[in-house]
């Protein structure tokens, strides 16, 4: 007799749980040290999130056992100097590893260990290209907002549209197309649209007369 197949199922994310002494004293560190936020408090457990992770923290009696939770974000050298400033107890800064991650690593009060790394792209073996000159003309205020955005990511501006490109090339299995940009990226690009007064959506090419 075999065993019944797993039905296909989506998990978009998870929620850890983590054994406290003493709850409002942990609240308060994950809430005004490390930047997350209180999802809900009732009785001897709360939930606290970091985006969309939520981490369940429940008081209990005596010692507790450390655990260990990794989040993965997407500016990990931008939230270890927020917790620096926030007078948080990190031993090593941020550092490239050999499994492609850049990552530190922290204490609570509990002795539970929280791990917060991104991904880098650039590892692996490097991919030789020749590159070409390609004459392009485009829109005055959106050239300026990739002249941001390229600055921003440290890249030249023909890297970040390599990139833009490469992703939208890429369909995704639930539809639609990757992106590479984060949604800090998506934040900063929101800004950087106001600032260069683009007023116009994602379809607003179809539309383009040159002025005389």
């Amino acid at each position: 007799m075999h065993d019944p197949p797993a039905p296909p199922t989506s998990c978009e994310t998870v929620h850890p749980s983590l054994f406290v002494r003493d709850l409002a004293a942990s609240i308060e560190f994950y809430t005004k040290k490390l930047g997350f936020t209180l999802g809900f408090s009732s009785g001897e457990m709360a939930g606290v999130n970091l985006d969309r992770v939520q981490v369940f923290l429940q008081r209990v009696p005596g010692e507790v056992a450390p655990g260990y939770v990794f989040f993965v974000v997407d500016d990990v050298d931008a939230l270890y100097e927020y917790h620096r400033a926030n007078g948080v107890d990190v031993q090593d800064p941020p550092a490239d590893r050999e499994y492609g991650i850049r990552e530190y690593e922290l204490r609570d009060a509990d002795g539970h260990s929280l791990g917060f790394g991104q991904h880098i792209f650039t590892a692996g073996p490097a991919i030789e290209v020749e590159r070409v000159d390609v004459p392009v003309r485009l829109e005055k205020r959106l050239a300026a907002l990739l002249e941001d955005l390229a600055r921003r990511k440290r890249m030249t501006v023909g890297e970040c549209l390599e990139e833009t490109l490469l992703h939208t090339f890429e369909p995704l299995p639930t539809g639609g197309v990757a992106s590479p940009h984060t949604r800090s990226d998506h934040a900063h690009i929101a800004a950087l649209r106001e600032k260069h007064g683009i007023d116009y959506d994602s379809h607003g090419s179809y539309r383009f007369v040159e002025k005389p």
